[in-house]
């Protein structure tokens, strides 16, 4: 048997669609919305996506969505979006794009330590924790997530008065 899950095959046709507009694909997810089904695709970069980015992948995705006819026959809605902040710190990428972000990170020992992303490469990311840079390699980290602020970090430089 050994066939590739639809998410697999979607995976490996869209990451190339979306690596050509010069982003990463992060995610691609399939839900029924009553008689339709929901194509979520979820892409990012360093420095953020803009409205014209979405709208640009939004249209090769569709297009390469239809040469393939890997949706099927059937109606599907495709809602292409950047990464949400509760999407978890996994990747290399993903904590260099968090850089100056408060976040939770969860190591395997079990213990949970909050800090500031200082910088990140793909050995492991720096923290600034409690006013300590502390240094955490991936191998030791199961996860992380960035804390919403109401105020942030970057605000407070010359915002006094």
């Amino acid at each position: 048997m050994g066939s590739a899950s639809p998410r697999d095959h979607l995976m490996k046709l869209l990451e190339p669609v979306v690596s050509a507009e010069g982003l990463d694909l992060e995610d691609v997810t399939v839900t029924q919305a009553g008689k339709r089904r929901l194509l979520r695709v979820i892409v990012d970069r360093d420095g953020g996506v803009s409205l014209d980015d979405v709208a640009d992948v939004s249209q090769a995705v569709s297009a390469a969505l239809d040469e393939d006819d890997a949706m099927g026959h059937s109606a599907y809605t495709l809602e292409v979006s950047s990464p949400g902040v509760d999407r978890p710190l996994t990747e290399p990428r993903h904590w260099r794009r968090a850089a100056k972000r408060l976040v939770k990170a969860e190591l395997r020992d079990g213990t949970v330590i909050e800090g500031r992303v200082l910088a990140a490469d793909e050995g492991g990311v720096d923290l600034d924790v409690e006013g300590a840079g502390r240094r955490l390699d991936y191998q030791d980290l199961t996860r992380g997530r960035v804390q919403v602020e109401f105020r942030r970090f970057d605000d407070v430089d010359g915002d006094e008065g």
